[in-house]
């Protein structure tokens, strides 16, 4: 059995390191060479002070946190040796507080005791045995010695809770009658001005409060007796107050001198003596720091002292590197212009030999450098079919005649294909200051000619379309007013004047007049373009009083070709559109006055009947009045009375021939400020005529404080009295009993998110409604149900509501599935601006 012996690591492995580091160290150059071995040891000594400092940096903080956790631990043992001596006599106070209560000791026994417990106590000064009045029933003080303080009267004044005062004993006393439990005070100074701590023990016979036991501390016993000499020995301890003041220290400090802050602190309070008692541990560094130690400054030296060292090794290695870097430079300058440059390069003698060729040519050729190297005319890359030009082109180059813009030329690739280039000449000057031959660039314009010629071919279609627009096109540089472009339109009409795209320009808010900058001062300089476009490019209407006509004019701001600011305009001729807009106008104030009529035609009985009840009257009252005077049988106040009563029928007569001569009067329609009440009141009024003889009743609602409307209120009167007469006309026509022989009129507001705030019409009747295919051609012209109807009611009502941006529509009102009448309703938009509140009378009914 062969044993198994551990192999040492094959040489290949050990060399492989080596290899990879001599390899990398190969591919790198001189300069990176020298570079490495300067800067290598510089950057290990810089390593090295830094390994240092960290060392020491370490080990102050490690050292910094093992005395932070000592302070600490030597803190909380005094604290909890403070805390169990006090929990302690606690009990034993309450052990004694239970024996008064029960009456176990009387005044006697209570001195023999508090004798006995303050012997073992060193730290408790007195105990007191209080009354529930404050009155002092026993005191025993265990201090053998008063300091001189040079008190008079009552030497236990400060320690005895008195009634009104704000003291610490008077605090205690009251908080232990209210929370019937031991409480301890915040420190006070006694009457001997010394720091001291009580702790009352309330004395509860039966449920009621008959006093305190008071026991009281000195705290600069509590420090003596109960921080362990080890503590004290490590550290300062100090108790304090809640205002931070020192009641007690295990040190004393030096008079007159201030003592050095401490680097180390940590607070515990005393419990169970509450927030009032603090007791601090204070720790102070042992090790000196960085800047003392001898030896961090002899390492940090050294390594400074080699730093400089190194560095002017280095500074002097870098200035020999200087001058092969400029060499290298040059070298490295011109092998890149060959290969990152895109234009071609060509260098020829002064006998006309190819000397010099770079990457860009020969791949724009497809020729390599060994074929072009040395060729004399006629070169390889010259097209068979112009060698004559290329030579008499090439003599031009060799005798420095080429024109300074450079010559386009046909160029041959090696595959045969042909491009186009611009070449470029220029001397070649050697370092003496001596021509040696001519340097020539050549760089492809295939494209770029391409392009010019699309842009070209672009432009030409461009001008070919604004040349045949109808509308008149103008560009006007905003700085000089000079024509930049004028279309045949424009031509046609202005010429080639700018005072034409002035005349269109108009005095525009939104447009600056251009007849009126100077051209020595831009006005709008450093304004976006978009900013100037958006504030000018609201179509306008411009009338243009030499040509007569009427133009649509739309202006915007853009960046010339030459970076100038201009103005364009388009104008487009509209007299044609506004002449015939016009006429529009005219025939449907036509039809709107002839609907007038024809509903007046159609209410003529009706209103004939109503004229016929006033003038039967004045006939009546006049034959009455001849009568009586013929035989001398009236009195004179009789006769004034049967005067003013005709004077009364023959004015309600003609304000009925006015109201009706002021609905079919022909005027121009003019919008202005109207209230709803208004105009209701008018229409029924005129409509009321109709419904009594067509015995139709009908109730009006009007709400209150509706806005003010900008409409023209005629046309709305007419709108209402149609649709108020067309109801009648229904329910007339269908013989309906009186139960439903009656119509709803309502105006209330609404607002819908389609329309906004809007004030709503409705004519509501109890007919028999309308059928579907009435429904969807009921604003058709020359459309109607009734045999001598024009068709051009219902028709005008929607013109002249849609005039006034509203709406109407018309629904049936269905019972189930049964038609018991019909609604038509229109809106009319709320002028907010005009708003305002106008009372109106309760909703009435009208008959």
């Amino acid at each position: 059995m062969q044993h198994l012996t551990p192999r040492a690591p094959s040489r290949a492995s050990q060399k492989l390191p080596r290899r990879l580091f001599g390899r990398w160290w190969r591919r790198q150059t001189l300069a990176q060479q020298d570079r490495f071995a300067t800067l290598g040891p510089l950057v290990s000594v810089l390593l090295f002070l830094a390994a240092i400092i960290s060392a020491f940096w370490y080990l102050r903080n490690e050292e910094f946190e093992r005395e932070t956790e000592s302070v600490k631990r030597d803190t909380e043992i005094a604290q909890q040796q403070i805390r169990l001596r006090l929990i302690e006599n606690q009990e034993q106070l309450v052990r004694i507080a239970r024996e008064i209560v029960t009456r176990a000791i009387d005044q006697d026994e209570f001195l023999g005791q508090a004798a006995s417990f303050t012997r073992e106590r060193p730290e408790i000064n007195h105990l007191f045995w209080i009354t529930t009045t404050r009155t002092r029933k026993a005191a025993y003080s265990a201090i053998s010695f008063h300091p001189e303080t040079g008190l008079s009267g009552d030497e236990y004044g400060a320690s005895l809770p008195k009634e009104g005062k704000t003291t610490e004993p008077e605090a205690a006393f009251l908080a232990a009658r209210t929370l019937r439990q031991p409480i301890y005070t915040r420190p006070f100074n006694d009457s001997y001005g010394m720091p001291v701590v009580q702790v009352q023990i309330p004395l509860i016979d039966r449920s009621a409060f008959s006093g305190t036991l008071i026991a009281e501390y000195s705290v600069e016993a509590l420090m003596r007796y109960f921080v362990p000499a080890e503590v004290s020995n490590r550290h300062a301890i100090s108790l304090l107050d809640s205002q931070d003041k020192v009641l007690a220290s295990t040190v004393t400090p030096m008079p007159g001198q201030k003592s050095r802050p401490a680097s180390i602190v940590h607070d515990v309070p005393v419990a169970p003596a509450g927030d009032g008692l603090i007791l601090r541990g204070q720790g102070y560094r042992t090790s000196i720091g960085l800047i003392s130690n001898t030896l961090f400054w002899m390492v940090a030296a050294l390594s400074v002292l080699t730093v400089w060292m190194l560095l002017g090794t280095w500074r002097h290695m870098r200035r020999r590197l200087q001058m092969q870097s400029a060499l290298v430079s040059e070298a490295n300058f011109r092998r890149a212009m060959e290969n990152s440059m895109l234009t071609g390069m060509r260098a020829v003698d002064l006998e006309g030999r190819i000397t010099y060729v770079n990457p860009a040519f020969c791949a724009m050729t497809g020729f390599g450098e060994t074929e072009l190297i040395g060729r004399t005319p006629p070169f390889p890359h010259w097209p068979p079919d112009r060698y004559e030009e290329n030579h008499r082109m090439f003599q031009q180059e060799l005798q420095g005649r080429s024109p300074a813009g450079g010559i386009e030329v046909k160029i041959m690739r090696k595959d045969g294909t042909l491009f186009d280039a611009r070449m470029y000449v220029s001397p070649l000057i050697d370092p003496k200051g001596q021509q040696t031959g001519w340097m020539t660039s050549m760089t492809n314009i295939t494209e770029a000619k391409r392009i010019r010629d699309q842009l070209s071919a672009s432009h030409e279609r461009f001008t070919t379309v604004l040349e045949g627009l109808d509308a008149a096109v103008s560009v006007l540089s905003v700085q000089q007013g000079e024509l930049l472009f004028a279309n045949r339109s424009y031509r046609l009409w202005f010429g080639a004047d700018a005072r034409g795209h002035a005349l269109l320009a108009g005095d525009s808010p939104g447009l600056p007049r251009l007849t009126d900058m100077d051209d020595g001062v831009d006005n709008l300089g450093g304004v976006p373009t978009q900013e100037l476009t958006e504030a000018g490019s609201d179509p306008r209407e411009v009338f243009v009083e030499p040509l007569k006509k009427w133009f649509d004019v739309r202006s915007r701001y853009l960046q010339w070709t030459d970076g100038r600011l201009a103005q364009m305009l388009i104008a487009t001729d509209i007299t044609a559109r506004l002449s015939a807009e016009t006429l529009a106008a005219s025939q449907a104030e036509k039809a709107q006055v002839t609907s007038r009529l024809v509903t007046m035609g159609e209410m003529a009985s009706s209103v004939a009947h109503e004229l016929n009840q006033p003038l039967t009257a004045i006939t009546n009252y006049c034959n009455g009045m001849v009568t009586r005077v013929k035989g001398d049988a009236i009195e004179k106040s009789d006769l004034i009375a049967a005067l003013e009563k005709t004077s009364r029928q023959a004015q309600r007569a003609g304000q009925i021939i006015h109201r009706i001569r002021a609905f079919v009067k022909r005027s121009e329609p003019q919008r202005q400020a109207a209230q709803a009440l208004t105009i209701i009141e008018d229409a029924v009024e005129l409509a009321s005529i109709e419904l009594r003889r067509r015995h139709v009743a009908i109730q009006t609602y009007v709400a209150q404080r509706l806005p003010t409307l900008m409409v023209d209120p005629i046309l709305i009167e007419q709108v209402v009295l149609n649709l108020l007469k067309n109801a009648a006309e229904a329910i007339d026509s269908a013989q309906l009993p009186p139960a439903r022989r009656n119509i709803e009129l309502r105006v209330v507001p609404r607002h819908t998110p389609e329309e906004g705030g809007v004030i709503e019409f409705s004519v509501t009747d109890m007919g028999p409604g309308l059928k579907d295919e009435v429904i969807a051609r009921l604003y058709e012209a020359f459309f109607s149900t009734k045999a001598e109807g024009l068709g051009i009611g219902l028709s005008l009502c929607r013109s002249i509501i849609e005039s006034h941006r509203g709406r109407i529509r018309a629904q049936n009102l269905y019972n189930g599935s049964s038609v018991v009448g019909c609604r038509f309703t229109f809106t009319l938009p709320v002028d907010t601006s005009r708003s305002e509140a106008h009372p109106t009378p309760n909703p009435a009914v009208t008959s």
